[in-house]
């Protein structure tokens, strides 16, 4: 197999030809670390790359193989054999620094792999390294005060978005087949869509690998960022526990048919009342070209009003920022933190835990009556940015970094993202599609769809995206 095709493969053409040894381990892994080598300077997807260790592994995955083989016992061989990835620097892996995005911590190696990583590990998946994510995960951009920010593939000048910024950078840029995200507001479609790929947020408690015991609204979830929907699933089956999965598994129900369905589409959004916005023209081509697809495929869209309460802002704000409050942080380091993050974290510790409980409680309330009107249709639909990728910078200084205000910063993350947060805080699944945009459509970035679904359409999410896949013809490839 010709060398300059591997990253061409993605996930599941990687896995195959592992699996029949046409490549081992050691060879696939050569060629990513050599591609995050040319690539990653100017891109700052990764803050760490631990070629060393990732060479090891894959020998022990390349020994593995040989031995199943001659054992006769290849079909035992773990699901992600052989395949490599990277997690962003929010999640432990044995040996390795965690820094959360900030220098306002201690950079000490994590004594042992977090769920995340243990999981995928597991299945087989040799880890690259660690990539770049805002402090502590807190922005839709992955800027921070430790390392470059993470750029945009399409346009070096433009962010990737975040907080999994870093991975959805890697994977655009075929620097990873595909990469594990968290998303407690957004954090996989923001940059999925920012960058021109697949992000699926799973539904609340389906990938345990995800959770947070400092997560008292339950919004973080793990998911993949892809690009296209046989990867996200082939991921997906590697995270949820079998108990879980539908019969046969996600990859090989992706393909299948979806049923018609009756799709809502809506530009409703409960930051509306406090941040009021406009959909870029991008977006709204972007939406418009989605419905296409979607209608082309056979689905139904109907317009669909939302009412969101307009206490959302404040309650989700609450909830969001609880962790970093209660993040332990030395009193003299606490200048080293962003602004952002200094005004959030001073915030949330003269936040008493009554008003807390009180945000989540109203949160519940608030999840309760939106499913309720999203039960109207079978999928809602909605843009997954209001507008195309932001300059680096743009979100936390017009001046240059780090100069603006804290409030003009998340005033612009919102206006930004205003679909995003609500499908954490009802725990539904969500996938954000790429779609493509006339060639003469202003900016030429890429745009991305929001398909949110019932409880446990996880797969359902993945047929429809598979389809405008289809209706699109030419797959995602590299930039």
């Amino acid at each position: 197999m010709a060398e300059n095709e591997l990253h061409d493969l993605g996930g599941v053409g990687l896995r195959d030809a592992l699996a029949a040894g046409d490549v081992s381990a050691r060879e696939v892994t050569g060629h990513f670390l050599a591609r995050i080598a040319a690539r990653n300077p100017l891109l700052g997807a990764f803050v760490t790359v631990t070629a060393e260790q990732a060479l090891l592994d894959a020998g022990r995955a390349d020994a593995l193989h040989a031995r199943l083989r001659r054992e006769g016992r290849l079909p035992e061989l773990p699901a992600l054999h052989g395949i490599p990835l990277a997690f962003k620097d929010l999640t432990d892996v044995a040996g390795v620094v965690t820094t959360h995005g900030s220098a306002a911590l201690d950079h000490k190696p994590a004594p042992a792999d977090g769920a995340l990583a243990a999981a995928l590990k597991g299945a087989g998946a040799v880890s690259l390294g660690k990539t770049q994510v805002p402090e502590f995960g807190l922005t839709a951009y992955s800027e921070n005060r430790i390392a470059p920010p993470s750029r945009n593939p399409h346009a070096l000048s433009r962010s990737s978005g975040g907080s999994s910024g870093g991975s959805a950078a890697a994977v655009a840029a075929g620097l990873l087949p595909f990469a594990p995200g968290s998303d407690g507001g957004g954090s996989i479609r923001i940059p999925a869509a920012a960058c021109g790929i697949l992000g699926l947020k799973p539904g609340r408690g389906l990938v345990p690998a995800g959770e947070s015991p400092g997560d008292a609204a339950r919004l973080v979830v793990a998911g993949p960022l892809a690009r296209n929907a046989a990867d996200a699933a082939l991921m997906l089956d590697a995270l949820v526990p079998p108990e879980y999965r539908p019969d046969g598994g996600y990859l090989a129900g992706v393909r299948r048919e979806p049923p018609r369905l009756r799709i809502g589409v809506s530009l409703d959004s409960p930051w509306s009342g406090i941040f009021p916005f406009e959909a870029s023209a991008e977006a709204l081509a972007g939406l418009d070209r989605g419905i296409a697809l979607l209608e082309a495929a056979g689905h139904t869209v109907f317009e669909a009003s939302i009412r969101y309460d307009n206490r959302y802002p404040d309650a989700f704000t609450a909830a969001w920022t609880a962790g970093v409050g209660s993040a332990r942080i030395l009193p003299q380091r606490e200048a080293l933190l962003t602004p952002l993050t200094r005004t959030f974290r001073k915030r949330a510790q003269q936040r008493s835990a009554r008003k807390v409980a009180e945000a989540v409680a109203f949160l519940r309330q608030f999840s309760q009556d939106t499913i309720t009107q999203y039960g109207q249709w079978d999928v809602i639909l909605t843009p997954s940015l209001a507008g195309t990728a932001r300059p680096v910078g743009w979100f936390s200084g017009a001046g240059g970094l780090w100069d603006g205000d804290p409030d003009d910063d998340y005033r612009r993350q919102c206006e930004f993202a205003p679909w995003s947060s609500m499908v954490n805080v009802c725990g539904l699944p969500a996938v954000s599609v790429p779609v493509s945009v006339p060639a003469d459509a202003p900016g030429g970035l890429p745009t991305g769809i929001q398909l949110i679904g019932n409880a446990g359409s996880e797969l359902l999410l993945l047929q429809l995206a598979a389809q405008v896949e289809e209706q699109q013809g030419a797959p995602v490839l590299p930039v």
